[in-house]
């Protein structure tokens, strides 16, 4: 919340119109990478939480692209990262509110990564959670990487 009241600031302070001024989040379409708010100003990323800093568009756009939005512009799916580079990370884990509470769950099931990964850690092998499950090990694997990450 302490973002979104900087960011309403930033954006009442350069408001043109006295409505944009009464309603600045309703005035632009923001983006967020779950912890700013972001605006495209002039074709550039501006990060309005953080009074209009300017943001590198290759590292946070990455990021935008693992949000999956309803045709509202609603975010609804988020795919987390499971590695450190971002080109390689694939997108096999989703966070979905409709789907296990909004838990990291494998893409297309149910199955949580954190009970993934309790498994793994007390000892149990990937390709014996893969057969369990009927999930291919790199599925296995990137929800254990879901949770180690998190954990971290």
């Amino acid at each position: 919340m302490q973002n979104v009241r900087k960011a309403i600031q930033y954006l009442r302070a350069k408001a043109q119109r006295a409505a944009d001024k009464r309603h600045p989040l309703i005035a632009c379409e923001l983006e967020t990478d779950g912890l700013h708010l972001f605006v495209e100003e002039y074709g550039r990323l501006t990060n309005i939480s953080r009074q209009g800093q300017i943001t590198m568009r290759e590292v946070i756009g990455a990021a935008l692209k693992r949000i999956e939005r309803d045709p509202d512009g609603i975010p609804i799916r988020l795919y987390p990262f499971t590695r450190t580079t971002m080109d390689e990370a694939p997108a096999m884990v989703v966070i979905n509110p409709a789907i296990s509470a909004g838990r990291p769950v494998i893409v297309g099931t149910g199955l949580a990564t954190q009970i993934i990964a309790e498994r793994y850690k007390a000892g149990e092998s990937v390709s014996d959670l893969a057969n369990d499950y009927e999930r291919p090990d790199e599925e296995i694997e990137e929800a254990i990487r879901c949770e180690l990450q998190a954990a971290a």
